[in-house]
């Protein structure tokens, strides 16, 4: 009789253990359906029209067709994955010609209006925005046509940078170089890719505190992930401020929550055809559970509390999405934290609280561990320069805060 208790008591030590292991499924007031549905890919080629040639066959590309229209007026298509989609209708290309040429270049959008500044570049590394009189809008704003100068020497057409999982990686290697950084597989995306992780702090994980930090979930978002890199590079800096911090606190990093995407030059989803930031629920993508999973892992085998949950993300103008119901852990950091950016940055910040109500990151950080979740938005067309101070400020800001706590 002892014997069949003891085994039963095993069991159930087994089979309820292991759940804490995982991410707990979450019922929203507003669901998503996030079942995998299928995608189109871009056929990866050089097109050619009257001696000018198009090249899509780098990651981080979208270009779905290129024709000569009339005289010196070229068009590309660019397509969305699927549909229905949020209308960011990214682009990517590389151009070339015989002989050099002054062209227009129109930009059509099939299911969208544009909404890109377009940036180019001469070797697919630094960028340049493209002079507002070079670039017009259509009487309807849907389509844009740009004035371009191309030759034989590659011209790269962008809506944003190119950062795509290579340059994620690279980003990576060059932040684990610390001591106080281990750069981590957390798993694969749908496609085979990596789901790069950061694990930052210093001694013992034992009962430490985590704040995560993820980024990408949306492919042409790169403003958000550049904030996201200057506010990890703060925290890495050598200060007293930052060794502090690393000390007392322990930062999980996803800085590429979407790589398929990325790498595909998606507007929105994943290689599942689904926006990853609504499935925070029924993690039905093997990004979201697979992030999910780790993160509930790591804190109950280190016995650890998480305490915020930062997602970087692009819109149209700087904005924190941040829950009317706050963490008990870390009560009132949202409206001090906002405040210390505010007075260092001398701007006041734009905030927009929301009830837990749908299936996206910040929710989930509530619901799933009790804590502080925060979507920290940047602008498609904030500049660069203020990306970073913005992005180094913030962490500042969060390091004060949280390291007298």
């Amino acid at each position: 009789m002892k014997k069949t208790l003891l085994v039963a008591s095993c069991f159930l030590f087994v089979l309820f253990g292991c759940r804490t292991y995982e991410a707990q499924p979450f019922v929203f007031e507003k669901p998503v359906d996030t079942t995998t549905r299928p995608i189109n890919y871009q056929t990866k080629k050089i097109y050619e029209a009257k001696g000018i040639f198009a090249d899509n066959r780098f990651d981080g590309a979208r270009l779905n067709d290129f024709k000569h229209l009339q005289n010196e007026l070229y068009q590309v298509t660019i397509e969305p994955e699927n549909m229905p989609i949020n209308p960011s209708p990214y682009y990517a290309f590389k151009l070339w010609s015989t002989t050099d040429k002054n062209i227009q270049l129109e930009l059509n959008y099939t299911d969208a209006r544009h909404r890109y500044a377009p940036k180019i570049s001469s070797n697919g590394k630094d960028w340049t925005l493209l002079a507002d009189n070079l670039v017009m809008l259509a009487a309807d704003s849907v389509n844009a046509t740009l004035a371009l100068e191309v030759g034989a020497d590659t011209l790269w057409v962008a809506a944003q940078e190119i950062q795509n999982s290579t340059h994620a990686r690279a980003w990576c290697d060059q932040i684990a170089q610390h001591s106080d950084a281990q750069l981590s597989v957390a798993g694969k995306s749908k496609l085979g890719r990596d789901l790069l992780l950061l694990d930052i702090g210093k001694g013992a994980a034992e009962k430490k505190d985590i704040i995560a930090v993820i980024s990408r979930q949306h492919p042409p978002e790169v403003t958000g992930y550049l904030a996201m890199q200057a506010f990890i590079e703060e925290i890495m800096n050598d200060t007293p401020l930052s060794n502090n911090f690393r000390k007392k606190y322990r930062v999980l990093v996803f800085p590429m929550m979407n790589p398929d995407g990325v790498d595909l030059g998606h507007w929105r989803h994943n290689a599942g055809g689904i926006d990853p930031n609504r499935d925070w629920a029924v993690y039905n993508q093997e990004e979201n559970r697979t992030v999910a999973n780790h993160i509930v892992r790591t804190a109950a085998e280190h016995r650890s509390d998480l305490i915020l949950g930062l997602d970087f993300h692009s819109t149209y103008y700087d904005i924190f999405y941040t829950n009317k119901v706050g963490s008990e852990a870390i009560p009132d950091f949202k409206d001090y934290w906002l405040q210390g950016i505010d007075s260092a940055l001398g701007q006041k910040s734009r905030s927009r609280p929301s009830y837990a109500q749908t299936p996206v990151s910040k929710n989930w950080f509530l619901k799933q561990f009790g804590a502080e979740g925060i979507v920290y938005e940047i602008g498609d067309s904030t500049p660069r320069d203020f990306i970073e101070q913005k992005g180094k400020v913030s962490a500042i800001e969060m390091m004060e805060l949280l390291i007298f706590r």
